[in-house]
């Protein structure tokens, strides 16, 4: 049997699965390959954009923890984390697609190498006729960021480090209230303009202070912003930015994409893409196959109880059964499924 991968021709015929599968990751982790496999997702999310037309998208940065469990090229203990680990970059839009990834050393900063993984998917929205959001923590508080999206035209919040500077702003509100601790919580608002050392202008600050019953201090947030919306939205906006955190708890669970255990960096670059495709069809799945009463569903729980859900094929004479466990998929329910994806399929062009 032979395959084709970057354009080699590779035998099949004697080796073990193992060993095939360590050589095709090879080949895949050549420059080409690699930037294509990068590429791919964001194809697939563009055909499922032509068929769901948006009229907004958000983009959502983050990194994450993959704890390496040997002596993989890359790897570096991190005190933060507690564990040897790589330090993976992502970017998802509201709908828990990955947009694209990167995997990067342990021993790098959360917002290394961003433009390289940012700016391609930013391309593919540059001169389409959508409202443009990003979102992103601390760790993407830095001015070649702020500067990046406004000049393609992105709306962004994003979370500020404290300062005394930014904390004098809101001196007026960090005063413990007169009288008896209060028992519900306290929640104030402010707005300012600011400009760091390092910015070359001023920008818009959005500033949250709590004040919790039985806590002494209380607890303070920035926000910088060049949304337009009262302070109290932008927090709500910002806030919403924990769901890719989520989406990251669901590849890490659901696809398993921490599993990087090839000696070659690069190697395990190219393990890290094919996950994120995987994860990528599972997120299909979800939000255009399940039906209402399915659509809260985790990937964990689609992999579950559709996936790899249990069968029994019966032949008989003239046809074949196939019998799955009622209890898991009601057949109402795998029948509608089955026909969402069928009107997913390309239709036939006309003879």
């Amino acid at each position: 049997m032979r395959g084709i991968v970057g354009g080699k021709a590779i035998e099949r015929g004697g080796a073990s699965t193992s060993q095939m599968g360590r050589f095709e990751t090879e080949l895949l982790s050549t420059n080409d390959n690699l930037a294509t496999l990068a590429n791919l997702s964001g194809v697939w999310i563009d055909a499922v954009h032509r068929r769901k037309p948006l009229k907004f998208i958000v983009l959502d940065m983050d990194s994450s923890v993959s704890p390496t469990h040997g002596g993989q090229e890359g790897t570096a203990y991190i005190g933060h984390f507690g564990c040897s680990c790589y330090h993976p970059l992502f970017v998802f839009n509201q709908f828990g697609d990955l947009e694209r990834c990167a995997l990067h050393p342990g021993n790098v900063h959360s917002a290394h190498g961003w433009h390289d993984v940012l700016e391609p998917v930013v391309t593919g929205y540059r001169g389409k006729q959508l409202r443009r959001f990003f979102r992103g923590d601390a760790a993407f508080a830095l001015p070649d960021i702020y500067e990046f999206l406004e000049a393609e035209g992105f709306r962004y919040a994003i979370r500020l480090p404290a300062n005394t500077i930014l904390q004098g702003n809101i001196a007026h509100l960090l005063k413990r209230p007169v009288g008896r601790p209060p028992k519900e919580l306290r929640r104030y608002y402010a707005n300012f303009s600011y400009r760091a050392a390092s910015w070359a202008k001023a920008r818009r600050v959005v500033a949250k202070v709590e004040w919790h019953p039985g806590e002494l201090h209380p607890r303070i947030g920035f926000i910088v912003t060049n949304l337009a919306r009262p302070a109290e939205r932008v927090v709500v906006f910002y806030n919403q930015r924990g769901t890719a955190e989520q989406h990251i708890k669901e590849g890490k669970h659901a696809i398993r994409w921490t599993r990087l255990s090839c000696r070659k960096f690069a190697d395990n670059a190219v393990r890290l893409q094919l996950h994120a495709l995987a994860y990528n069809l599972g997120n299909f799945l979800r939000t255009l196959a399940l039906p209402e009463a399915v659509e809260h569903w985790s990937l964990t729980s689609l992999r579950d109880k559709l996936i790899k859900i249990g069968g029994k094929i019966v032949r008989h004479g003239r046809f074949v059964t196939f019998q799955m466990a009622e209890v898991a998929i009601p057949r109402d329910l795998f029948a509608d499924i089955l026909r969402r994806i069928a009107w997913l399929r390309p239709k036939p062009c006309p003879a």
